[in-house]
């Protein structure tokens, strides 16, 4: 293998794990007793209205048991609700507490302060690149592992 892929497959590993490590460490910091998995849950369940499940499963990519699952945890915690629609009582709705909403305020945070640190060092054009090449990047990975994309 090319010593440029060599140096490509262990930045994009390396990168991968250390930000879910700090990630991790922030909620920990924080006096966070949530999982990567879940505050992911709770960034998708979002904070401007009630989600059905189905639709938070498919944002996640995950099955319906898998966050039912996870949902569970959440309301034992104290972070998200669950009601069913009076329209049609097969649906159901979750939605952030007020404990969910602070924790994603948090998460927010987190991922703006990245992505700050990282833009702060870089010029325009150098910003732009970085730009491109991840759009490059989702791209092939969503094709080859036929991902859904978000952009």
């Amino acid at each position: 293998m090319k010593e440029s892929k060599i140096v490509l497959n262990d930045l994009l590993v390396n990168l991968f794990h250390d930000i879910l490590e700090i990630e991790e460490k922030a909620l920990r910091d924080h006096g966070s007793d949530l999982t990567i998995t879940e505050i992911h849950t709770i960034d998708a369940i979002g904070d401007e209205r009630p989600r059905t499940m189905s639709e938070v499963a498919r944002d996640l990519n995950i099955t319906m048991g898998t966050l039912t699952t996870a949902a569970d945890k959440l309301i034992k915690k104290g972070y998200v609700l669950r009601k069913r629609t009076e329209e049609d009582k097969r649906v159901v709705l979750v939605e952030l507490t007020p404990k969910g909403r602070e924790a994603k305020i948090m998460h927010d945070a987190f991922h703006q302060d990245m992505i700050k640190s990282i833009t702060d060092t870089l010029t325009e054009e150098e910003e732009s690149v970085l730009i491109e090449s991840l759009k490059k990047l989702m791209g092939f990975f969503g094709e080859k592992y036929a991902l859904k994309k978000n952009q």
